[in-house]
């Protein structure tokens, strides 16, 4: 009796440690559950992989007009509370030690839905591009590279998704960025719809690391 009930404890004993290691491995490798529900409300959204492809966030985005508009994963404001430019900041996850809190960041707001989600012959439609986004709010001096173009859906045209994503030198590089301005805020440029932000990303060398998303629509619908 004595060697089987020592038995079944050091076989409990080994599978409690087993855990506990598979627990701190889920931990290191997936950030943290709010990381997790970021990326889960961009795929529902359509937002990955249509508007930015496949990426696990590693950043909060925050993004406010005022107390009452704020960005939340998909919830919806009113166009008339967006007429200036957003505070926006990064949110640094706890598990996250890898990233400069002195880094500049790429900041982008995208609009996949015009002139609407069922008819996006415009889409997508260039709002903003700005660089130094940081991790410190107090630090954040967005410079333009396009100026803030306030969402203005047209009327009965529903709700649209407007994208904010911060991005990063896929090189790592800390030099100032020499990033191309779109010609036009259609299609961000090209001559041809369904060009969005994703493929500007790619031309600039930018991967993502941050993202969160809003509806708008015309009351008039």
């Amino acid at each position: 009796m004595r060697g089987i009930s020592f038995m079944t404890m050091a076989t409990l004993a080994l599978a409690h440690l087993s855990l506990a290691r598979l627990a701190n491995q889920k931990v290191i490798a997936s950030d943290n559950d709010d990381m997790t529900e970021v990326h889960e409300a961009l795929f529902q959204a359509g937002i990955i992989p249509n508007v930015i492809s496949e990426f696990q966030p590693v950043l909060g985005l925050s993004a406010s007009w005022s107390k009452d508009a704020a960005v939340s994963l998909g919830n919806s404001l009113d166009p008339s509370a967006l007429s200036s430019p957003p505070s926006v900041h990064l949110e640094k996850a706890d598990s996250v030690s890898s990233l400069e809190a002195g880094k500049s960041y790429v900041l982008t707001l995208t609009d996949p839905d015009a002139p609407s989600r069922d008819d996006p012959k415009w889409g997508e439609f260039c709002h903003w591009i700005a660089t130094g986004l940081s991790l410190s709010a107090s630090a954040s001096k967005l410079e333009d590279v396009l100026e803030y173009k306030p969402p203005a859906p047209p009327e009965k045209t529903g709700p649209h998704r407007y994208v904010l994503i911060a991005f990063v030198p896929a090189n790592g590089t800390t030099e100032p960025l020499n990033l191309s301005k779109p010609g036009d805020r259609k299609h961000w440029g090209a001559s041809a719809p369904g060009h969005g932000v994703k493929d500007w990303a790619h031309a600039n060398g930018l991967v993502p690391i941050a993202a969160n998303f809003f509806y708008a629509q015309n009351k008039k619908q």
